[in-house]
């Protein structure tokens, strides 16, 4: 069992009061989360879905086969919860459970009354700091609304495996899946960032991601190396390994951690965290007036840029593609140009000679 900190002066963090989920959202999640919202019925539309799966039954499997945290049950893991709420300006945090498993995970679950589930084996391996992160990204999907979105996912896997006999109704719907699988890819980053923001500890951050990629013994993994296996995953190989990434990650909701650990060094070097610590963020006062093309363009520009900076060889050979079929239609474009212009003054010194 890891030092359950009762030896250490408690971290003083910022509490980060009115922020908005828009704060911590990634421009891709953020985009398509106000599109939804904007649809009119739509949530109306996500109730009925839900009436057919019947959210109770779910609630009360955990209810029945899991452990309710309150300060009786799991005091410590409700400590970090209600720590994690706090610095989130959460003043109801939602029902957590921990259930038996060896991996270290964590989910949020339901609609009306969203749920945060974590694993046995995050209470054991995680310390403080680690836990607290961990359980200020479940907070962060719940104020996204992303939990029903997770179990529709969820939902439409199950559907899939099904009606695989009806290959037209399994294609459409892994259309659909795969979609939201790059959705889900997108919101595990913005839970990330929430994450970080609850916690307030980057390093703590890192050995989350560490931990779940390698066990909870930390003792003989070097941070420095890991962030190295993140660059060579990221950027190193040939077009095979492209398109074994490619494989890897067309069905699969969560980024991988060395991936997650890479993107979140982003996020904080460019700033944004340091400006959300110091005050400077979206309010949930402000997000009625969120604008959904402001955020349709952030999502757009955010995937330009990822693919204009990335060292992926698919990608690149895709942008050097791009670039040459770009100069060959600016080539075919001046050659027009340049034909229509001696056309017309050839015509025009000619007298209207034909050929």
């Amino acid at each position: 069992m890891t030092d359950d900190g009762e030896n250490r002066p408690e971290r003083q963090r910022v509490t980060l009061t009115g922020i908005s989920s828009r704060a911590w959202e990634h421009p891709a999640d953020r985009g398509a989360l106000t599109a939804l919202r904007e649809l009119r019925g739509f949530d109306d539309l996500v109730k009925a879905f839900f009436g057919m799966w019947n959210e109770r039954g779910f609630r009360l499997q955990y209810l029945a086969g899991a452990i309710r945290v309150d300060h009786r049950q799991y005091p410590r893991v409700y400590q970090r919860f209600t720590e994690a709420a706090r610095t989130l300006d959460v003043p109801e945090p939602p029902e957590l459970y921990v259930h038996q498993s060896p991996m270290i995970s964590g989910q949020a679950i339901g609609l009306d009354r969203p749920f945060v589930v974590i694993s046995t084996a995050a209470v054991e391996k995680l310390d403080d700091d680690e836990l607290r992160t961990l359980l200020g990204r479940e907070i962060g999907h719940v104020r996204s609304g992303h939990a029903v979105y997770q179990t529709i996912l969820t939902i439409l896997t199950r559907w899939v495996t099904n009606i695989s006999w009806i290959p037209m109704g399994a294609l459409a719907l892994r259309a659909v899946i795969v979609a939201m699988y790059e959705w889900w890819r997108k919101a595990e980053l913005s839970a990330d960032r929430a994450g970080l923001l609850a916690a307030q500890d980057q390093g703590a951050s890192i050995r989350l991601f560490m931990k779940m990629a390698g066990g909870g013994d930390l003792s003989q993994i070097d941070t420095a190396a890991f962030l190295e296996q993140a660059a060579e995953y990221e950027g190193g190989g040939d077009l095979r390994d492209s398109l074994h990434k490619l494989g890897m990650t067309v069905f699969n909701s969560e980024p991988f951690p060395v991936a997650r650990a890479a993107e979140l060094r982003r996020w904080v070097d460019s700033g944004a965290y340091a400006r959300i610590i110091g005050g400077d963020y979206p309010r949930r006062d402000d997000d009625r007036d969120a604008s959904v093309t402001d955020d349709v363009k952030a999502a757009a520009a955010s995937y330009r840029d990822q693919f204009r900076d990335s060292t992926d060889p698919l990608v690149t050979l895709a942008r050097k593609a791009a670039g040459g079929a770009a100069d060959l239609a600016g080539s075919a474009a001046r050659g027009a140009r340049g034909w229509a212009t001696n056309r017309g003054t050839n015509g025009g010194n000619s007298g209207g000679e034909s050929n």
